[in-house]
């Protein structure tokens, strides 16, 4: 007996490197806050992390003895996850195009993230309305919920 069974379901494609990310995104040191991209669907998602590490600039300041990952630098990282997915969905990108956070609601934190902690970021497309694109995100760390957040972004000439 035949089982095959249909799938409209459209697999991941491989992830790519850091030198692929810089390709796409502008951020440079010490604001590049996406290591690798794991994966992702065309026009649907990605899962991208980022390693947090004591060498974080950010850990002189926040909290001197008690090392804690900005929650705002965990919204960013996922800013960024969204820009690699939505350049990835756009064909023809102009060389003077960027894209911007432009918004962020109901975002939550859920757990403190700490040196040593590999942050595992996962974002998907919602919708586009007048070059607006609204984004759902989660940040998990060793498959705990650390962050959620709905972002918009815009693409604008630079």
């Amino acid at each position: 007996m035949n089982e095959h069974k249909e799938s409209n379901a459209v697999e991941a494609l491989p992830g790519f490197n850091i030198d692929k990310i810089q390709e796409i995104l502008p951020h440079r040191y010490p604001f590049a806050l996406i290591d690798r991209v794991v994966a992702y669907v065309p026009n649907t998602s990605l899962h991208a992390y980022k390693n947090i590490t004591m060498n974080e600039p950010v850990f002189m300041g926040h909290f001197p003895g008690n090392p804690i990952f900005p929650g705002v630098l965990l919204l960013e990282a996922m800013a960024q996850a969204t820009g690699l997915l939505g350049f990835k969905m756009m064909e023809n990108v102009a060389e003077n195009e960027i894209y911007l956070f432009a918004g962020i609601d109901n975002a939550r934190f859920k757990r403190q993230v700490i040196p040593g902690d590999r942050v595992d970021f996962h974002v998907n497309f919602v919708k586009e309305r007048r070059g607006i694109w609204k984004f759902t995100g989660e940040a998990l760390v060793d498959g705990q919920l650390a962050c959620t957040a709905e972002i918009m972004c815009a693409r604008r000439n630079s």
